[in-house]
């Protein structure tokens, strides 16, 4: 296994001190051209131990990992009363909303571990949600994967797409993204030419990969799924991995 090596990096937006980390492989290979780096935008819990531990074990895969600090302050709130009125915020305000993920994806260009890489973006609930709405608003990137991203928080202007490898990953019971919600989007992507791949997952609602989720009060909505969890991280493995071998 690959060691790793972690620092937090400190940048800024509009004023807020947000508090990043890169999470990378401790000895950088040789040839690493063609390895993609990730810009890992975390669930609305902000940068968690769990969190952590996703960037850790990509980096032992061999991916540099930039974890973005979208509340700013490394904020990690705990519940309902406070994660609510910060994703409604920026759903209401998506120029600040995508300005911190540009703001991560220039502080991610900054550090040595990156250059000369590839980028996919990752991201994790309301992470995934601004992975798509990056993408949308013209980000260029190797991929974007998405893992039960509320697609109930993106706009439909789709107009001036940026370009990126799809990979979404949802339960089939999700409330938050409905078989509407679903269909919308792949109609947007379509439109927009971006590859792209849908992986349902039968019996699972939102935020299924979060052991935060094990004891919901609200499992209709709501609920951690261990074997989904497992089947998502695999998939996002292999994403990665594809974007990373040589073109042929």
């Amino acid at each position: 296994m690959t060691r790793t090596t972690s620092r937090d990096v400190e940048y800024h937006h509009e004023g807020t001190r947000m508090l990043g980390q890169v999470v990378a492989p401790r000895e950088r290979a040789a040839d690493t051209s063609s390895t993609v780096a990730v810009l890992l935008l975390h669930d609305a819990f902000g940068i968690s131990e769990e969190m952590i531990g996703n960037a850790t074990r990509l980096a032992e895969a061999g991916h540099p990992v930039f974890l973005a600090d979208l509340w700013g302050e490394r904020s990690t709130p705990a519940s309902r009363s406070e994660i609510g009125p910060l994703i409604g915020a920026m759903a209401q305000d998506r120029d600040r909303w995508l300005g911190r993920v540009a703001a991560a994806h220039a502080a991610l260009d900054r550090q040595p571990e990156f250059t000369g890489r590839p980028l996919a973006l990752l991201g994790y609930c309301f992470g995934g949600s601004s992975a798509l709405e990056y993408l949308r608003t013209g980000a260029v990137v190797a991929g974007v994967a998405a893992v039960h991203p509320g697609l109930d928080l993106l706009d439909q202007d789709w107009r001036t797409p940026g370009s990126a490898s799809v990979l979404l990953m949802i339960g089939a019971d999700d409330p938050m993204a409905t078989p509407a919600m679903r269909r919308r989007l792949g109609e947007h992507l379509s439109s927009a030419g971006l590859d792209h791949q849908f992986h349902l997952y039968g019996g699972t609602t939102h935020a299924f990969t979060s052991p935060k989720a094990a004891h919901s009060p609200e499992p209709a909505r709501i609920a951690y799924h261990a074997r989904s969890a497992a089947r998502a991280r695999e998939a996002t493995a292999g994403f990665l991995a594809e974007l990373s071998a040589p073109a042929s």
